[in-house]
């Protein structure tokens, strides 16, 4: 019995997990299963879901769309998390406001900025046209590329602060030896810095990654109406085809994607971080 009274703590979050996470998400799984009219069980929605060319397209983009995302936030994210760990200027306090402030303002009122910024009459092509650049507006919004700098913007913080805190545990000393010993600071980034700090940009990489594929306002907003990712279809089918069955397997294939991901990011930064430690 005393060994049993150490895990009296987690039977409420245990059970809250279950309540609302475990429970919903196997009903879901069990909603996939089912036929939309009659109720039976039945395998037609994952049929219809992998020979619908619309559904594939929406699969893949979302996978790409995701890992673009994933790369530009750790890559926009890598100088300023290194600045922040490594400055002692009065402005770091100020670096480190601007890169969280994104996080104060709601997704869509960030994602209506951008819209407002990258549509035909937005900021920017009406700059360039007025500089004379161009004749004609540049196609920066309803597409993957008005998509991607949103969500970038979006995710950006969750990048900061995921390399920061990795960077910070780095020794700081290992660099003035480095440089003492004639290396220099580009030499000390690449053989250093960069090899130190790999587990902080896998975990940049699987944060961002996650939230992209699971992202619904700014794909909806910023990619427009032929712009399908799987969070926009699992909407549609459930609001305006009432095809619960169908969106459980959309949900299903995106809950997948996610795990593998999370799972594989999880193994490798263990195996990185296990190997850093052995050195």
């Amino acid at each position: 019995m005393p060994s049993l009274r150490g895990y009296v703590p987690l039977i409420p979050p245990v059970t809250i997990l279950m309540m609302f996470f475990a429970l919903p998400m196997g009903m879901m799984i069990g909603l996939s299963f089912q036929d939309g009219d009659t109720g039976s069980f039945s395998l037609t929605s994952y049929e219809r879901f992998f020979t619908d060319d619309l559904a594939l397209d929406g699969f893949f983009r979302t996978i790409v769309m995701s890992g673009l995302v994933a790369v530009c936030v750790t890559v926009m994210s890598y100088p300023i998390a290194y600045f922040l760990a490594r400055s002692t200027s009065r402005w770091r306090a100020v670096v480190f406001a601007l890169a969280i402030a994104p996080e104060l303002a709601g997704v869509v009122l960030r994602t209506y900025g951008w819209l407002i910024i990258l549509e035909d009459q937005g900021f920017v092509n009406d700059l360039v046209i007025q500089l004379g650049l161009i004749d004609r507006p540049l196609p920066l919004s309803h597409n993957m590329f008005g998509v991607v700098v949103g969500l970038t913007h979006v995710l950006l913080p969750f990048g900061i602060l995921s390399l920061l805190t990795n960077i910070q545990g780095i020794d700081p000393n290992l660099e003035k030896s480095a440089q003492i010993l004639g290396a220099s600071r580009l030499s000390v980034l690449r053989h250093i810095i960069l090899p130190l700090s790999v587990p902080g940009i896998v975990s940049s990489l699987l944060i961002a990654f996650t939230l992209a594929a699971s992202a619904y306002a700014t794909p909806a907003l910023l990619g427009g109406i032929k712009f399908s990712v799987l969070a926009t279809m699992i909407y549609q089918q459930v609001l305006f085809y009432i095809n619960w069955p169908y969106a459980a397997v959309m949900a299903n294939v995106l809950l997948v994607i996610v795990l593998a991901i999370a799972f594989t990011g999880a193994r490798l930064e263990s195996r990185l971080n296990s190997k850093l430690h052995v050195r």
